[in-house]
């Protein structure tokens, strides 16, 4: 992985968008954050917080389908465009900007004020 600084910004290149199939998620670490990143079966990439703000489940292992993510632990679903909880009062995920370059490689970008520390790696 390598990184570039934009001001406040770091920009990680979390690898070829191939390492995350259609409808999966895969967890990765930039810099101190843990972020799930999720691909979904029209191609799209989002990304949110790896850990469930309810119980710590590992959202990357969760189903994904509809733009929602299912945890695997006790089944809440959360919006991964707007990191919302959906029929829950779950509190919402953190979500975070991430693309694809021109040569296939995911960059995740994060406010250097804005990183978690202390999640799980999935």
């Amino acid at each position: 992985m390598t990184t570039k600084a934009a001001g406040a910004r770091r920009v990680y290149d979390l690898g070829p968008i191939g390492t995350i199939s259609l409808g999966e998620g895969r967890t990765f670490r930039a810099g101190p954050a843990v972020i799930a990143v999720f691909r979904t079966r029209d191609g799209k990439l989002l990304a949110a917080q790896a850990a469930c703000p309810h119980k710590g489940g590992p959202l990357a292992d969760g189903i994904v389908g509809g733009g929602k993510v299912v945890c695997p632990l006790h089944g809440y679903s959360f919006d991964l465009a707007t990191g919302e909880p959906v029929g829950n009062a779950c509190p919402a995920l953190k979500t975070y900007a991430v693309t694809v370059d021109e040569s296939g490689e995911i960059l995740l970008a994060l406010d250097d004020v804005c990183q978690e520390a202390g999640a799980r790696p999935g």
